[in-house]
């Protein structure tokens, strides 16, 4: 099992920017791929962004060329980088390790988008 602490959200203006970042613990060897993914309220669970160990890296078409993912698979944190932010982005964002034994998901962070 993957414990995820995530930290960053919080309230913005519209075009404004955030960092989101996830720390993981616990079994990290078996995590292959990490992400982050968002639910707005009434809507499914969606992905934003996703980062192999490989380095590779897959994003929504709703946040291509805004948002940015990176990842530290020494410090074993992934980041997401969201700028030109729009009320849209508004939803709970929640942190995702996956691998050959494990699916985990952190606790989930806020992000706010004001018009």
């Amino acid at each position: 099992q993957v414990q995820l602490v995530e930290s960053g959200g919080g309230l913005v203006q519209a075009g404004g920017s955030l960092r989101l970042s996830c720390a993981a613990s616990g079994s990290i060897f078996s995590i292959n791929v990490m992400g982050w993914y968002r639910q707005a309220p009434g809507k499914q669970r969606e992905l934003v962004a996703v980062i192999t160990s490989a380095g590779n890296r897959n994003y929504a078409d709703s946040v291509k060329g805004r948002f940015a993912i990176s990842r530290d698979n020494a410090k074993n944190t992934v980041s997401l980088q969201m700028n030109s932010l729009k009320p849209e982005d508004t939803a709970v964002y929640y942190c995702n390790a996956r691998g050959r034994l494990v699916n985990d998901w952190g606790q989930g962070t806020q992000v706010t988008v004001s018009s």
